[in-house]
């Protein structure tokens, strides 16, 4: 299964699966971004730092390192909004999906839904698990 959804142009409008939760990852001067739609939401590390602190200066994705570690955390963190989930799934989650996903140079990004989280999470848990109503 490819972890790499459709790359579109920052800036691009992006619609929401049934979940009504999509998560997009860019670059912005080097920097590495995520957002939550809808609304647009910036995702930052600072809730799941207080859970484990693999990466202070942020985020990353694309290969199995401390950014993606942090990455992944926050991502189950945000979507479920329960920490044993997070904390019991976020490194299966980092190797399957985070390690995967890629952006598409100069001005791509990646995209993750919250129907690919659920499926990622059901190859880990027994039970799919549901997402936070925020």
């Amino acid at each position: 299964m490819s972890w790499t959804s459709n790359p579109q142009p920052s800036g691009a409008s992006y619609t929401s699966d049934e979940t009504g939760v999509v998560y997009v990852g860019y670059r912005q001067r080097g920097r590495a971004i995520v957002e939550k739609y809808p609304g647009r939401e910036p995702l930052t590390p600072d809730r799941s730092l207080k859970l484990a602190d693999h990466s202070p200066s942020g985020f990353e994705w694309g290969y199995g390192g401390s950014g993606p570690a942090q990455l992944a955390l926050a991502l189950l963190l945000d979507y479920t909004d329960d920490e044993e989930v997070a904390l019991a799934e976020y490194m299966a989650f980092k190797n399957e999906v985070v390690s995967q996903l890629e952006c598409t140079e100069p001005d791509g990004c990646w995209r993750l839904t919250g129907r690919e989280i659920d499926a990622a999470l059901r190859e880990t848990v027994d039970e799919p698990v549901a997402p936070s109503v925020n």
